[in-house]
């Protein structure tokens, strides 16, 4: 097999991650490929070979042995017609991901992918990125809706990257939440790690990785409230885990404890989580660019069946 190495300090955000956390933001792998190496001895500090339970410090050299990708291989086109482009230039491409879509390839996952409906499109990706990620800047989950972004050039994703990194890239989602938030503007800063118990899921534990929600009341339906949620950090299912830690899960969220019932009523099949908006400076000119992406059909259904019981 061949294997190509990888040597990289640790940039600043990531100081007191574990090792598998933080090399799948850095390398864009997924943390079971990363836990894999972390077992087969392939990633050191200096001398010492590293576990899945050491935490990194800024500034560490990284030293990490990788299989190569086979050469030539491609992303597998995906059409999907569902996909709609929010915008285009020559750097970047920001779509309307629809719910079932993937951001990229990977094992196990036969479906249709972000990156697969671009190549089906015509249009260009940079190839900066791992093989099966190439322009990948940030991610949404198969059963999240909304605004994903993906670099065209080189020099964009390395700056996308370092912005989504500085958190220098605003992004706003819409929220379906269980009862009614009180106070109706508000903030959750609560820590967020894997779950203790349940390797699938997040939970705010005391010594996880900072995590804070911003979130505003758009609206209060007779048993649930319709919010506006900006993300200071980007954790894994942050909205969903701070949700459900102030008992108010998101609707459709079975995972986190929502109301199977509730969710059937409104026809409700996935979390009711939409990427709405996407605010930053262009990483090439210099200029601001503002983007919103409109509720795919279930989303807009459900607040149809709800739409009889607005309260004042």
């Amino acid at each position: 097999m061949i294997i190509q190495k990888k040597i990289f300090s640790i940039p600043d955000g990531l100081s007191g991650e574990r090792i598998d956390s933080a090399l799948a933001r850095v390398l864009g792998l997924s943390r079971n490929v990363i836990v894999k190496l972390l077992d087969a001895e392939e990633v050191s500090l200096g001398h010492r070979k590293l576990t899945k339970s050491d935490k990194v410090q800024t500034g560490q050299v990284i030293t990490i042995l990788l299989p190569e990708p086979p050469s030539g291989e491609a992303i597998p086109a995906t059409p999907l017609d569902e996909l709609s482009i929010v915008y285009q230039d020559t750097d970047l491409v920001i779509v309307n991901k629809p719910v079932g879509c993937a951001a990229h390839p990977s094992p196990g996952w036969t479906g249709p992918t972000v990156l697969g409906a671009l190549v089906a499109a015509g249009i260009p990706i940079t190839s900066s990125g791992p093989a099966d990620r190439q322009g990948i800047v940030q991610r949404l989950d198969v059963g999240t809706s909304g605004l994903m972004m993906v670099a065209k050039t080189e020099s964009a994703y390395l700056k996308l990257k370092d912005m989504f990194r500085n958190r220098e890239i605003k992004k706003i989602y819409h929220a379906l939440a269980q009862g009614h938030l009180e106070p109706a503007i508000g903030t959750i800063d609560a820590p967020i790690d894997r779950h203790p118990k349940e390797d699938y899921k997040m939970a705010v534990v005391s010594d996880g990785k900072p995590s804070i929600t911003h979130y505003e009341v758009i609206e209060y339906y007779r048993s649930v409230s319709l919010l506006k949620v900006e993300l200071e950090t980007g954790r894994t299912h942050q909205i969903r885990v701070h949700m459900s830690a102030i008992r108010h899960p998101l609707v459709g969220d079975l995972t986190y404890g929502a109301d199977p019932n509730l969710a059937e009523e409104i026809g409700v099949s996935r979390p009711w989580l939409h990427a709405q908006a996407l605010e930053f400076t262009h990483p090439i000119s210099g200029l601001p660019i503002s983007v919103n992406a409109e509720y795919p059909r279930d989303l807009t259904d459900s607040l149809s069946r709800l739409s009889d019981a607005v309260l004042p």
